[in-house]
């Protein structure tokens, strides 16, 4: 069903438009609209920044309220604040959630008809309007430009502002004119805002949006909620499933695949096994993403399998894993991706399985780029990252914030801290790999993959090795004393450390100028033996009963099934109407009437007056 945007004329303003009339403060705003009774983290000064009229360029792990930090200003002031927000298919929900607040908000985009534009145009210009969001293709038309000037702005909120770099993995063309924005309106305060970025990445964003003179507010990337896991691929849907099952059963979950064919297969595989998965990837009919984005957002359980094409912006809070069968391309990705997970706050993980294969593939992928040299060195360094991530011994937290320029303790809630991988001395073996590949290019000028180098180390007979005489080479059969999976770990690590590289569209492996002090015994070549994963109980299933009361988890799950069916009525995600955190607080505190529900967080007054007596009448019947 395709529910059109409420006009602001229909809805109760939240504050008086008219200038010269005294406005809320924020404070104000943050507990009537909102229901908080206090700002988080650097919320209050970056609001301040922008109420006062300055600028801000905002870095705040997902999570962490950085759509209060120009919510809140744009109610404030005079005005109306305009969003920048790259998928308009999720504008809908993102009004939608502000208009169930009491916020008057609205959108512009294509889904909309003539008239309904026209509605919402005109509550602009008539200054019923808090927030309008517009895509950064309909914002750089002169068109819209003009049509804002003939309004009042409050501000210029740029999200996903990460979108303008280029060597970004999300980079969106049309953010890199919104710089413009500072010389069409250079007295309204402009914010950008990402959830990731590196130094090198934050000051692109400064420069390109012109946010020379802003105010800087980088907050920790740390997501402690998230439970980070890294696991050697062998049998990858198998273990995907067996995750699932043991993780997140029953839970809405992300799963992240390279190629839409790998999407499309896995997916299959999921509803095969009775898990609710729905493939999601750029070559699907736009009608079919837009309903499984939809059912996603308002169905409960669902598992999304998908391209990196689904998620950004994504706002469902209650996303308790995010996994990734294929090794993203860099770190970035995958905290951005990861980042999906757990946006309420609760306990939530992130697994990923990466092997051999993987490493080959994206070798090879960035050496058949159509780029020039530094774009695929740029590649390639961004690659040794996210493989020293994954071939780590220490605290993943620890390496994946340094990452991001920001240092930390051990975190305790990783699998390399909760089940600490053994360090074994690999130099034996690494030398017997590479004096194999050596001999074979210089007795016989041949190159090989992994497969073929580990049956001839393994002195396995087969077709190939038979028609080749490899039996007859001197280090046929030395490495018995390691299995096909062992030797494998060994290739991984090595093309990890770049003591291998990857040579033509068959992978062949071959030496590296780092190899010779390896096979002259000068450098040691330390490598991690995989612990045996134990199974675990769920944090994630945890998670949406945590530190309750037996009495007090019934009357959540009887709040969440009452939030499903109203949320259903309206039409509207779940989180639209309350999210966990608060139905948890309301099964706590057990209210006896509309006003006892004033002190509970995420109940403003809109709400209350919309759901105070439902609520109430909830909590009476269970007793």
């Amino acid at each position: 069903m395709v529910r059109h945007v409420t006009s602001a004329s229909t809805v109760p303003p939240t504050t008086s438009a008219t200038p010269g009339v005294a406005r809320p403060s924020a404070a104000e705003v943050l507990h009537r609209v909102f229901g908080f009774d206090a700002f988080r983290g650097d919320q209050q000064a970056i609001v301040d920044q922008l109420v006062s009229g300055g600028d801000a360029v905002v870095l705040m792990p997902t999570g962490g309220g950085k759509s209060l930090c120009y919510q809140v200003p744009s109610i404030v002031r005079d005005g109306t604040g305009i969003v920048v927000s790259p998928l308009i298919a999720l504008m809908q929900d993102q009004v939608d959630a502000l208009l169930a607040v009491g916020v008057n908000a609205a959108f512009l985009n294509s889904t909309q008809a003539a008239d309904e534009r026209a509605r919402v145009e005109n509550a602009y210009l008539a200054g019923e309007l808090d927030l309008l969001y517009v895509a950064p293709e309909r914002l750089n038309t002169e068109a819209t430009k003009r049509f804002l000037g003939n309004g009042r702005v409050a501000l210029f909120a740029i999200d996903e502002a990460h979108c303008v770099s280029q060597w970004g993995h999300d980079f969106r063309p049309d953010y890199l004119s919104l710089g413009d924005l500072a010389e069409r309106w250079p007295d309204v305060p402009r914010i950008a805002l990402t959830a990731t970025a590196t130094d090198a990445t934050h000051r692109e964003i400064t420069e390109r949006l012109s946010l020379h003179d802003a105010q800087h507010f980088v907050a920790s990337f740390d997501r402690p909620n998230i439970q980070y896991r890294i696991v050697p691929k062998n049998e990858v849907r198998k273990q995907l499933v067996d995750f699932i099952r043991q993780e997140g059963a029953g839970q809405a979950g992300i799963v992240y695949a390279l190629s839409r064919n790998t999407v499309e297969k896995t997916a299959a595989h999921l509803q095969a096994q009775g898990i609710n998965a729905l493939p999601y990837h750029a070559g699907l009919d736009a009608a079919v993403r837009q309903s499984t984005q939809s059912r996603f957002l308002r169905e409960d359980g669902i598992v999304i399998v998908a391209t990196i094409a689904f998620g950004m912006g994504i706002d469902k809070p209650d996303v308790r894993f995010v996994a990734h069968i294929d090794l993203p391309k860099s770190v970035e990705g995958y905290y951005q991706e990861t980042g999906r997970a757990g946006r309420d706050g609760e306990p939530s993980v992130a697994w990923l399985a990466y092997g051999l294969q993987d490493v080959v593939q994206l070798r090879r992928m960035i050496d058949d780029s159509p780029g020039d040299l530094a774009h695929r060195r740029r590649m390639s360094a961004h690659l040794d990252a996210m493989l020293a991530l994954c071939e780590t011994v220490e605290c993943r937290r620890q390496n994946l914030l340094s990452y991001f320029g920001q240092p930390s303790e051990p975190c305790g809630n990783c699998d390399t801290c909760l089940d600490p991988p053994e360090v074994w001395d690999g130099t034996v073996p690494a030398q017997k790999l590479l004096s194999t590949i050596v001999r074979l290019k210089r007795e016989r000028n041949q190159e090989f993959g992994a497969g073929h180098l580990i049956d001839i180390l393994r002195g396995k007979t087969t077709a190939r090795t038979t028609q080749w005489t490899h039996d007859t080479i001197a280090t046929w059969g030395i490495g018995a004393d390691l299995s096909d999976q062992q030797w494998r770990g060994v290739v991984r690590q090595l093309l990890a450390k770049r003591l291998l590289a990857t040579r033509g569209e068959y992978g062949t492996l071959g030496i590296t100028e780092g190899s010779a002090a390896v096979l002259s015994g000068t450098s040691t070549v330390p490598m991690r033996n995989e612990p045996e994963r134990r199974a675990s109980s769920s944090s994630a299933r945890r998670a949406a009963v945590a530190d309750l009361a037996p009495a007090d988890a019934g009357l959540f799950e009887a709040l969440r099934a009452w939030r499903a069916a109203e949320a259903k009525e309206q039409g509207v995600p779940a989180y639209i109407v309350f999210g966990d955190a608060t139905l948890r607080a309301i099964a706590t505190a057990r209210p006896g009437t509309v006003d006892d529900l004033g002190g509970i967080s995420g109940i403003g007054e809109k709400k209350r007056a919309s759901y105070g007596e439902a609520l109430v009448a909830v909590v009476a019947s269970a007793g």
